[in-house]
């Protein structure tokens, strides 16, 4: 891992306006620490005003990042193709870019740094796997200057996204990137096995260093695309303890609430459709399954919310600049392809297809693009974790602050996005679904004979009664034996042909038979031996 004691490469000290650049670019001494006029973290504004990081101006550091990342997947693209081996994930290239030039590097006026590359065959596997072409990946990062983003947060990290709006760069501290280089194998396990999460997808670990300082970036997928303007937006951790955005917060254009703030203004939550619900848990749970493994936590799902109904009164809001070059966007890359759902007529199928969100609806039925992904992940449970997990539990509930340890705050975490944050639409029940859920069956006229002999089957545990108690008129209950029906039958039958000649007297008996067995089995068409014949004394089965 680089560190400043490993390769300091120190400004060089010469006269004339070149120097005074790089003394601009990359200050060392304690007066411009003096003169900042706010600090958060490494993050600080200098006198003039520009964003600075470890005393390095924005616009230098944007200027380095832009020509290591061309130096090193230009030397990357050299290299022959292969399998990923466990001592790649440990390899550290290193390039020196005096301000002079070298035959290596190009002249520049940003001041003498050392530009080291992470894992570079690695994350070159990582960028194919989500379809970035080198190229690509190179004309979104360097043809143009990276915009720096207005709103960073509080972590004191810098911001820069590409003109294209497909990355992002984030400064991150030493140990989030030796815990970032450790995570590697795991991480790189996981792709293989499902592309498709709401995890960050790192596509390079980068570090700057010059006077005496280390400044490390990693390389990520954009979640909220500047395209598609956010009428609210979230950081989420399932926790309630202090989770509500500041009053300075909330005087931004475009404010990050937090926890308490969505419970209060969506106390309804955002509604999905069932497919839909369900493939957002059933990634939500494997993500935090992964994230339980490696003893990480304190991560976040940052949301952004897109009301579809409110934009189309606003003309132009959402529509996609198409001056812009358009490049191969990264596989697997939206809040929509990572779920693994398909898209549905809840959203705005033109700005769902371009920019991947989710649909969805709030409690008054207007429609939702909603952009999600989990961020923060390269926080592990250490000493210093635990230490503030206890301190916050001795002045509050310990199940409510944010630091918690992985189990627990990956299964609170499910819980508040699965049964808070969303929820699914309760559709409306066909009558043919309702009497299918309740195994309806339409009635039928079955023979009484038939209905009979399988319930009394069942009642009589010996099964060889074979006649109706009290009704020796009746057919035979038991229908086990069938040879036996069928021989009783045929005699019947020859002795009713045998007494056709006195088929009047035969058929007063019958109406008078009928009329003693009642009304019901008449209606349900019971069938008796008198029926067929008139004297059953005469008849021996």
């Amino acid at each position: 891992m680089a560190t400043a004691a490993e390769d300091p490469p120190g400004l060089q000290e010469t006269s004339g306006n070149s120097a005074g650049a790089r003394r601009h670019a990359f200050p060392d001494g304690p007066s411009t620490s003096q003169a900042n006029k706010k600090t958060i973290g490494h993050r600080g504004i200098d006198p003039t005003g520009e964003t600075t990081y470890k005393k390095t101006t924005s616009s230098a550091l944007k200027g380095a990042i832009q020509l290591g990342i061309t130096h090193t997947v230009g030397s990357l693209s050299q290299k022959p193709e292969r399998d990923v081996l466990l001592q790649d994930f440990e390899v550290v290239e290193s390039i020196f870019f005096p301000s002079e030039g070298s035959n290596l590097t190009p002249a520049h006026h940003y001041g003498d740094f050392r530009f080291k590359t992470y894992a570079p065959i690695a994350f070159r596997y990582f960028r194919e796997m989500f379809g970035i072409r080198p190229d690509d990946y190179m004309y979104s990062l360097c043809n143009e200057e990276l915009i720096e983003l207005s709103n960073p947060g509080a972590s004191g990290s810098l911001f820069y996204v590409s003109r294209d709006d497909e990355f992002i760069i984030k400064t991150v501290q030493h140990k989030e990137a030796e815990f970032l280089q450790k995570l590697l194998p795991g991480y790189f396990m996981n792709l293989n096995q499902n592309k498709r999460t709401l995890l960050p997808k790192f596509y390079g670990l980068y570090c700057v260093q010059s006077g005496g300082k280390n400044i490390r970036i990693v390389v990520m997928n954009n979640l909220l695309p500047s395209v598609v303007k956010m009428h609210q937006k979230y950081d989420l951790k399932g926790s309630t303890y202090k989770r509500r955005a500041s009053a300075k917060e909330r005087s931004k254009a475009v404010p990050t609430f937090k926890d308490l703030d969505f419970i209060q203004e969506m106390p309804d939550g955002l509604l999905l459709d069932g497919e839909t619900y369900n493939a957002v848990c059933k990634t939500i749970q494997r993500d935090c399954l992964l994230l339980q493994s490696f003893k990480i936590m304190d991560y976040s799902l940052l949301m952004g919310v897109h009301n579809v109904n409110q934009a189309s009164e606003d003309a132009g809001a959402v529509a996609v600049d198409q001056a812009r070059p358009q490049v191969q966007k990264p596989l697997y890359c939206t809040a929509l392809e990572a779920i693994q759902s398909e898209p549905t007529r809840m959203g705005s199928m033109d700005i769902e297809d371009k920019t991947g969100g989710i649909p969805a609806k709030n409690s008054k039925g207007e429609r939702l693009l909603v952009y999600i992904g989990i961020i923060d992940i390269l926080q592990s449970y250490r000493l210093a974790k635990k230490l503030e997990h206890s301190w916050k539990s001795l002045v509050h509930d310990g199940d409510t602050v944010s630091v918690h340890r992985p189990s627990f705050y990956a299964d609170r975490f499910q819980k508040f996005m699965c049964n808070t944050v969303f929820k699914k639409i309760a559709g409306k029940t066909s009558p043919t679904k309702k009497r299918r859920a309740v195994g309806y069956i339409p009635l039928r006229k079955v023979p009484v004979f038939l209905t009979q002999a399988s319930s009394e089957s069942r009642s009589d545990p010996e099964g060889e009664s074979g006649m109706h108690t009290g009704r020796p008129d009746l057919l035979p209950k038991a229908l086990s034996n069938i040879n036996s029906l069928s021989k009783a039958t045929e005699h019947t039958v020859s002795i009713s042909l045998e007494n056709t000649a006195s088929s009047q007297q035969e058929a007063s008996s019958l109406d008078h038979n009928k009329a003693q067995a009642g009304p019901l089995e008449e209606s349900l068409g019971a069938i008796s031996l008198s029926d067929v014949v008139p004297q059953m004394n005469t008849c021996s089965v």
